[in-house]
């Protein structure tokens, strides 16, 4: 893998061998080797088509743990050097990802399809009891298996790739683009394939991104920024995320995730705080946000906001949409007036609302201010003056008009009902409404207004019949309700008192509703009936004229005194409030006072009653303790004994003496070893009587074996013997007759002869080719010389190139060319110092051929001691066979191998044959 490293083409050649011989594994292991080296961390383009097909190949696997770390090794390598490739290889990759997966569903629904058809040509046959109990399941389990065979590793492949791809870039300003593609691309796989739980995992994924850019990421101080490679928000940074954002709160819808799509409104507030005092985001978008919001607030329910964000989008598109047509204009109109009216009215006495906590105020505060929306308590008398202030109820059908100045003026509960049922029944006829079975939403027309609009109709009805009568019966409230079934006015009497806005009771046994005590009895019906009583006593009898200059002038006259009465009652008032006020703060005073003693000592009561609590806690803790270890010690002898614990309570083991019950567990186990012991020697002494008794009876039986098998022995022992004896003697006869044939033919008294001719001859030519070695080797040497030389010139030369090319060198290369000189230096020094040891090699060998002017003596027996010229120790027949100090003959020939040893041997045996 080594040669991999430094040059990454031929890792990539490799890689694309191993690919065809079908090794993937091996493939991506080496791609992924050459990824992560640390020795080489500079881009070339080489390293893209390795990224590429690393990608392909983790593809192929399904893996998508390595596409990950690659991306990541990738990252690093070519972030700051090459973005652009970066880009490519991630884009890339979620093509060839997405490509994968439709491919995978489009096979998955040809198997579909294909099983289906296998299912219709076999409907003529009966049924098996298992396709009966399979087909009352809700979901196809061929079905759930072929889709987590084909197609879920498809899908876990993708889902991976986004989030490592979101991972990777979350934090990358020159590839924002590239990240919020990503989101959105993994939003759409969300919303195509209903993938609920990772929608989930993906937009807790995106809010901790957008958290850390927040955090740590602000335009304050960029010096100091620990987000790494991200640069600040900029407006292009604010829209991207609000456009992922509107993409993250439309899936929300689709897939009905509205927990999610609150939490995807936060977020948008957020982005737009951000993008305060950066140009504002563009209508065309904001109108988008609002039309979802409507979706968004009708399936929670939450009708306030529902119409606020439906006049937000109103205002929106009549501002910005100039080419709106004016059935449009009248169709956003009317939603707006029927979203309004769909607001349960407001009947408490503070005029906070329907919502009478606190809490549940200052959140739907805090809701509208996340929306935009220019109010600070959010109303519906307020979203209703502002839609009287644009006039928009001039932009509406003349029915929804009457049917708003019904619910919002009448106060008759005779007439109410009975004329505003036709205009319901109208605004469903003309608008239709569409209802989905499935997900339990109605569509986007009108007619979804029409339920909501009659339980607001009913509540006004109840709420004025509470206001004139305590008690109404059944049979009146159905003939005044016709058209309403019994069952919605039931369960709408039932909502009205969860929130409060009226308190009945229905009384079954005597067919009525009970109401309960009115809220401002006084200050509105009675109010209501003085002011109709005092146009009535006016309309008969008219307050007679009276002359208006001396009540002018009388009231002049009185004036001053009028105001001095006024100023003493207003001191008088004062005093008052300020005695009140005295009093009140003492009491407070007083009562502050004795709260803070009864605190003080309830505090100290309440001190030692946890202390004293806390000592019997550990008491009782140390005891529960003791006891538990003395239940286990006891479980563990009782489970010793062979008892059964488990159908013992902590009772009865706590009854049982530890002690006695050990002194037991103690007795039995030695009353089982003695009795293990005792069978163990009744065992063994059974045994040895076996065994005697099995040899007694077999000592026969072997005897007999044994004396067969001596017998036998001794019969094919002289067998043997016999036929060696032939064989002995067939042979001896065989080798006389050899040696009688060698002695009529012998050839040993001419060897000698010879010898002695070739040994002459071979003598003569060693000495012709000694010298021609000799001469030889005086030429090479002389040749040897010129080349060095030669080499010495060349070397010399090349320095002093190099000493130019080192001149001409910048600053930086001095130092790294003094070394190398340095080292040639040192190596002339060495190649001078072994031509001084050739030389004086030379010299010696010289002076030693001098010396040996002789006859030539062989190398394998120079050196020897006694070695005079080329003669040796021995006679000359020792010399030329092995004999003497020689140790044997040194030179080639088939006479190699003999020694004199063996010829005298040889000639003892010839004798002896003779």
């Amino acid at each position: 893998m080594s040669s991999f490293h430094y040059k990454p083409e031929l890792a990539l050649r490799r890689a694309q061998e191993l690919r065809e011989i079908r090794q993937e594994d091996a493939a991506l292991a080496l791609l992924h080797e050459v990824l992560s080296n640390r020795r080489n961390r500079t881009w070339s383009p080489a390293y893209e088509q390795i990224m590429i097909t690393y990608l392909d190949l983790c593809l192929d696997l399904h893996k998508s743990r390595e596409a990950k770390d690659g991306l990541h090794q990738y990252r690093n390598l070519s972030q700051s050097q090459a973005p652009g490739s970066l880009e490519k290889v991630i884009r890339y990759l979620m093509e060839q990802a997405e490509r994968k997966c439709d491919e995978a569903q489009k096979f998955a629904m040809e198997l579909e399809s294909r099983t289906a058809e296998e299912d219709d040509e076999e409907e003529g046959f009966a049924a098996s009891p298992q396709a009966i109990l399979l087909s009352t399941m809700s979901t196809d389990p061929a079905k759930s298996q072929r889709d987590s065979t084909v197609l879920l590793p498809s899908l876990k492949f993708l889902w991976e790739t986004y989030r490592a791809i979101l991972d990777i870039l979350r934090s990358n300003s020159k590839l924002e683009f590239v990240y919020h593609a990503a989101a959105q691309n993994a939003l759409q796989f969300c919303q195509t394939y209903k993938r609920r739980m990772e929608f989930r995992h993906l937009c807790d994924m995106l809010r901790l991104h957008l958290g850390n850019l927040r955090q740590y990421g602000g335009d304050d101080d960029i010096k100091s920024n620990k987000v790494r490679g991200w640069e600040g928000w900029s407006q292009d940074s604010v829209e991207l995320h609000l456009q992922t954002r509107f993409a993250q709160l439309e899936t929300a819808s689709v897939l009905h995730r509205y927990t999610e799509g609150f939490r995807t409104v936060e977020d948008i507030y957020n982005i737009l705080q951000i993008g305060r005092g950066k140009t504002p985001p563009k209508a065309k978008l904001m109108a988008a946000y609002y039309e979802k919001l409507t979706t968004l607030f009708w399936v929670s329910e939450n009708y306030l906001f529902h119409a606020f964000a439906w006049y937000k989008y109103y205002s929106l598109c009549r501002e910005f949409h100039r080419g709106m047509s004016e059935e449009m204009k009248q169709r956003q109109a009317s939603a707006v007036l029927l979203a309004a009216l769909c607001i349960p009215p407001n009947y408490n006495s503070n005029g906070g609302g329907v919502f009478q906590d606190d809490v549940m105020k200052q959140k739907m505060s805090r809701m509208a201010v996340l929306l935009g929306f220019h109010t600070r308590h959010p109303t519906r008398e307020v979203l209703l003056q502002e839609i009287k202030s644009k006039n928009l109820l001039d932009q509406v059908p003349d029915y929804l008009r009457d049917l708003y100045n019904l619910l919002e003026q009448t106060q008759d509960p005779v007439i109410m009902v009975e004329q505003t049922q036709p205009l319901l029944e109208r605004l469903q006829k003309e608008v239709g409404s569409t209802y989905d079975q499935d997900t339990g939403i109605a569509d986007n027309t009108l007619g979804r207004y029409v339920k909501p609009l009659e339980n607001v109709l009913l509540l006004r009805l109840i709420v004025n019949l509470n206001q004139a009568y305590h008690t109404v019966s059944l049979d009146y409230l159905q003939r005044l309700t016709t058209g309403i079934t019994f069952h919605q006015i039931e369960k709408s009497l039932v909502q009205f008192t969860q929130t409060k806005a009226i308190t009945v009771r229905i009384d079954h046994r005597a067919g009525c509703l009970r109401f309960g005590a009115t809220i401002d009895w006084d200050s509105s019906q009675l109010t209501v009936l003085g002011k109709s009583l005092e146009q009535v006593a006016k309309s008969i009898h008219p307050p007679a004229p009276t002359d208006r200059l001396s009540e002018y002038q009388r009231i002049r006259e009185s004036l001053e005194d009028d105001h001095t009465e006024l100023l003493k009652r207003k001191e008088l008032i004062e005093k008052r409030k300020e005695q009140a006020e005295r009093d009140v703060q003492e009491k407070l005073r007083l009562a502050a006072q004795r709260k803070a003693e009864e605190d003080a000592a309830r505090k100290a009561e309440e001190e030692k009653r946890i202390a004293r609590e806390q000592r019997l806690r550990e008491l009782e803790k140390q005891r529960k303790i003791q006891q538990e270890l003395d239940n286990q010690e006891k479980k563990r002898f009782l489970t010793a004994m062979g008892k059964d614990t488990e159908a013992m309570t902590d009772e009865q083991i706590s009854q049982i003496d530890t002690e006695a019950l050990q002194r037991e567990h103690q007795e039995k186990l030695n009353k089982k070893k003695e009795e293990a012991e005792r069978k163990t020697k009744e065992a063994a002494k059974k045994l040895d009587y076996m065994v005697r008794a099995i040899r007694i009876e077999e000592l026969p039986l072997i005897r007999k074996k044994y004396e067969e098998k001596v017998n036998h022995d001794r019969d094919l022992y002289e067998k043997e013997n016999e036929e060696k004896v032939k064989i002995a003697k067939k042979r001896w006869e065989e080798d006389v007759k050899a040696k009688k044939a060698l002695e009529a033919h012998t050839v040993f008294s001419y060897c000698q002869k010879f010898e002695d001719m070739v040994m002459t001859w071979r003598e003569a030519e060693h000495s012709v080719l000694c010298a021609e070695a000799e001469i030889n080797a005086d030429a090479e040497a002389e040749r040897a010389k010129f080349r060095r030389a030669r080499k010495r010139k060349e070397d010399e030369a090349k320095r002093k190139a190099e000493e130019e090319a080192r001149q001409k060198a910048e600053e930086e290369q001095r130092r790294a060319a003094e070394e190398k000189q340095k080292r040639e230096e040192a190596k002339r020094e060495k190649e001078a110092a072994e031509e001084k040891g050739r030389q004086a090699e030379l010299k010696r060998m010289d002076e030693d051929r001098k010396k040996k002017e002789g006859k030539y003596v062989p190398p394998a027996l120079r050196g020897r001691s006694g070695d005079t010229g080329g003669s040796g120790g021995g006679t000359g027949e020792q010399r030329r066979f092995g004999g003497g100090d020689a140790g044997g003959y040194p030179g080639g020939g088939r006479y190699d191998a003999r020694s004199s040893g063996s010829r005298q041997e040889g000639r003892s045996d010839a004798g002896r044959w003779r």
